[in-house]
Formats: structure tokens, C-alpha cells, sequence
């Protein structure tokens, strides 16, 4: 195994933190070894002509997002910061990811199946009702329906990071309608294009048949049994952040891209309107929250959602994926409960831990917590993407204070988490190998079988010692290829 001699030079320290690249000894991991190899001998110009070429096919393919700023009036669109140094993932280990993940699915499933029928683990004392019923994303429309397939969870994103020591753990739960797909499968198109020798040399396990496995699961949940279901993706717009991704997973599983004004209700169900009339929808895959989705059901002034929506959902004659009302199980104080949910459905024990995660509404816990922020991670437990987050160790006095004064008011609305030492990979930064810590987003997609997406997608925190990955905070995004050898 080579010895990264270079590491002094790129002032590269592996000790302090699990990397994923070197030992804490310097030595480069076997399954990275030709990845050093080819990234360290690069010349400062082909590094440059790389990235030019890569930012190029960026802008040319439109793979950008929306950044929403407090300080700017217009949101600007951007291309997403990507790093060509891949991270890997060998075989071994990829495979304990994927029971893990695929088990969290199954559970996860279960629980909301159960929350809006018997509440069976309400009244066996495992998860407190007012958790439930309290819930921002609680549908009491939801309860007695039954799902198509069952299956509530079409698409989830797991969030996962490992420690000091290299184990994983799961950071959140993204189900109500996760992103990055279009990331992920971009950014393995270009990886191949520009390494394309590297690609193959590592023998990488492909995604591609991973987009039919996405459309294989929508087609799954038709209510009608039909063969070929009409399907149909539901955007807000053109203006949405996320807009991009809509337009790729369209044109690649070949389903229509729609807004709500394209969709009719009428006679309990659900017509898109074409040149020829009205055409039956069988599935709907929403990227719209629940609150959008019928201004008859949730909120009247919804002008991107459908009119009815929720009636032919209830007659049995559309399905929507995810699922309304899967966001229960997305809140961060239902997260502490997933190994709990673990062991009551399946029997089980975790195959992937959670991060340790205090409750606020205990005392002994919020005592704690509040004689400890300087050290611990706080989360508001209905925000996303970076939002709404104290990071203790990087927080100033007013910040703390602020957040003392938050849980005390609201305990509820807040968890705290163990600050865990991210794993890095090394970026590439004018010329020189630079660790930056990461987590990596799984996407378990579900319908009558489950697949997980090989590698997911690896967020990168591009500010040196930040932890926070999320793209709305800047970070950007690495290829992630699993090693089928």
C-alpha cells in the first residue's frame, strides 16, 4: 500500500479526523489506491483544463440550483460546486450501508402505515402520541386511507456521516420528497466522460439501471393494476430551486412533467390536459409539500396544487408518492425514535445507529442540553437544509444565548444532537489535496421491491472546517463510486 508522500506538502493531516482517503498513518486506503495515483501526479494545467472542461458541461447541461439569500433581492442561480476527486466506497462496506438503509425504509414505512391506522406504537407506550398528533406534517385526512402498495415512502434520502472511528451513523430523514437525484446521476456522466480510463480501472458499480429501478417503483403503486400507468410529475415551476431536477428525472424515466394548472379533476379522478383532450393519471410524483398539493384539502391559497387532488386519492384512483403525510416521520423528533420503530416492526436490531440525540421535553435531557450548548448541535425539528441550526462549538455567546432561551420557551420544537467529528475527503484546491468533511445522502426508492441507489450522493462542506454540507448553505457535491470487487 503506497504512502501518501505528498501529504506534508498538501499539508494533509488524516489523524484528527476519519478520512476517507488515508490512514491516520499517511498510508493511502487500498481501495483508493489508484485515485491518488492519478489525482497527485496531475500538472497544475491539466488540473485546470479538467475543471474548465467540467464547469463547461455544467453550464451547457443547466445543472445548477436556485441560493436564496436574505441580502440579495432576485435569487441567484448557480451551477453546483462539484469536486472531480471521487470518493469510494468498497464493496464490503457499501453492503452493510445498503441493509441498513433498506431495514430504516422498512420501518420507517411501517410507522406511518401504522400512525394513520391503529397507532399500535402509540398505545404500547413506544412514541408519545403528542409527537404525532402535534406534528407539523400530521394529515389527519391521511387516517383510514389506505395506500396503494402500501408503500407511503416511494423516495427517501438517508443521511449518513461517519465518526472519528469510521462507523456510520444516520443523521436525518428526508421523505417528503428528497433532492439530488439529478446531482447524482450528472455528476457520474461527467466523472465518466472526463475519467473515463480511472472510471473503469476501479470497476465501479453502474447507476443507470438504478433510473429504472425510480420509474419501476412509481409504476408499482398504480391503484388500477394497469401495465403501462400514466405518470406524472408534479412541479410549483420553472422559478422552484429544485426545477432542474424535475426536468431531468422527467425526460429520463419518460413521464410528463407537469404544474397544477395542467391537471383537471373530475368524476374522482385525475386528467392531464394535451392536444387530444384529457388523459387518466394513474401516479403522481409530487415535488410539491403537502400543504400545496389541493387547496380544497390543505391550504386554500395552494395556486400549485390541484383542485380534488385529495378526493380521487381517497376514491382509489390515483396514487401520489411520497405519500401526504409522510413528513411525520421526516421530523427530527421522531428521528430519536427510528431505532425504537426498529425493533417494534421488525424485530430487530439497528443496522445503522443514529446519532446520539437528546429530547427536550425531557427535563433531565433539556437540563443537560442547556448546560452544554457550547458543545452540542441544536435543530429545530421541522427545518431542513441547514436551517435553523446551532453548531455549539463554532457559535458565539448571543448565538447560545439565543438558542438557551428558544428551548426553554419551546422544548418541543427542538432536538439536540452530540457534535460528531464529519469524515473528510480530500478535495482538489489550486493544485494541492485538501480534506473537507462530508456525509453522504442514500436514496432508497420503494415499491413492490426496494433499491438503493449505489453510492448515494456526497455532500461536501467546501469552507474549510465547516460541517454544515447542504447545498443552501454552499456546500457542493463529490461522485461517490461503490466497487463491485
Amino acid at each position: 500500500m503506497p504512502m501518501a508522500k505528498k501529504q506534508d506538502q498538501f499539508s494533509y493531516d488524516a489523524k484528527s479526523f476519519y478520512d476517507e482517503m488515508f490512514e491516520s498513518n499517511g498510508k493511502v486506503r487500498s481501495h483508493y489506491k489508484s485515485i491518488f495515483e492519478q489525482f497527485s501526479s496531475m500538472s497544475l494545467t491539466n488540473q485546470a483544463a479538467r475543471q474548465q472542461a467540467l464547469q463547461q458541461r455544467m453550464i451547457e447541461e443547466g445543472i445548477t440550483f436556485t441560493l436564496y439569500q436574505t441580502d440579495q433581492k432576485e435569487p441567484l442561480e448557480r451551477t453546483i460546486p462539484f469536486d472531480y476527486i471521487p470518493r469510494v466506497i468498497a464493496k464490503a462496506e457499501w453492503d452493510v450501508v445498503d441493509r441498513g438503509l433498506r431495514q430504516r425504509v422498512q420501518a420507517l414505512n411501517a410507522f406511518i402505515h401504522d400512525i394513520y391506522h391503529d397507532m399500535n406504537i402509540i398505545k404500547d407506550g413506544i412514541i408519545p402520541r403528542r409527537l404525532i398528533v402535534s406534528n407539523t406534517y400530521y394529515r389527519p385526512e391521511m387516517v383510514g386511507i389506505d395506500v396503494p402498495g402500501g408503500v407511503y415512502i416511494t423516495s427517501s434520502g438517508i443521511d449518513l456521516i461517519r465518526d472519528e472511528k469510521g462507523e456510520y451513523f444516520v443523521l436525518e430523514d428526508n421523505l417528503r420528497s428528497p433532492s439530488g437525484f439529478s446531482y447524482l446521476f450528472k455528476g457520474r456522466a461527467l466523472m465518466r466522460e472526463l475519467f473515463h480510463d480511472l472510471y473503469l480501472k476501479n470497476s465501479v458499480v453502474d447507476i443507470e439501471r438504478s433510473l429504472n429501478a425510480f420509474l419501476s417503483s412509481l409504476r408499482s403503486i398504480s391503484p388500477n393494476g394497469k401495465k403501462d400507468p400514466v405518470i406524472a410529475l408534479l412541479s410549483p415551476g420553472a422559478f422552484n430551486s429544485a426545477y432542474f431536477e424535475h426536468t431531468f428525472l422527467a425526460q429520463q424515466m419518460g413521464i410528463h412533467l407537469v404544474e397544477g394548472r395542467d391537471l383537471v379533476y373530475k368524476d374522482h379522478k385525475i386528467y392531464i390536459r394535451n392536444l387530444d383532450g384529457l388523459k387518466q393519471v394513474d401516479v403522481i410524483y409530487r415535488r410539491i409539500d403537502d400543504d400545496f398539493l389541493d387547496p380544497l384539502a390543505f391550504n386554500a391559497d395552494s395556486v400549485l396544487g390541484v383542485p380534488g387532488l385529495m378526493n380521487a386519492y381517497r376514491a382509489g384512483n390515483v396514487a401520489i408518492a411520497n405519500a401526504p403525510g409522510t413528513g411525520v416521520a421526516d421530523d427530527k423528533a421522531i428521528y430519536a425514535y427510528v431505532p425504537d420503530m426498529i425493533r417494534y416492526y421488525l424485530h430487530e436490531e439497528p443496522i445503522i445507529r443514529n446519532v446520539p440525540t437528546y429530547i427536550l421535553s425531557r427535563k433531565e435531557e433539556r437540563e443537560y442540553v442547556l448546560d452544554h450548548l457550547k458543545e452540542l448541535v441544536v435543530k429545530e425539528t421541522s427545518l431542513s437544509g441547514g436551517y435553523g441550526m446551532l453548531i455549539g462549538p463554532a457559535a458565539s455567546q448571543s448565538e447560545i444565548d439565543y438558542f438557551a432561551k428558544a428551548i426553554k420557551e419551546n422544548p418541543d420544537r427542538y432536538v439536540a444532537q452530540t457534535t460528531m467529528n464529519l469524515s473528510r475527503s480530500p478535495i482538489m484546491k489550486d493544485g494541492i489535496m485538501t480534506p473537507r468533511h462530508i456525509d453522504l445522502r442514500g436514496f432508497v426508492l420503494k415499491g413492490t421491491e426496494s433499491h438503493v441507489i449505489p453510492g448515494g450522493l456526497t455532500r461536501v462542506a467546501l469552507v474549510e472546517g465547516s460541517l454544515v454540507v447542504n447545498s443552501s448553505q454552499g456546500g457542493g457535491v463529490k461522485d461517490t463510486w461503490v466497487l463491485s470487487k
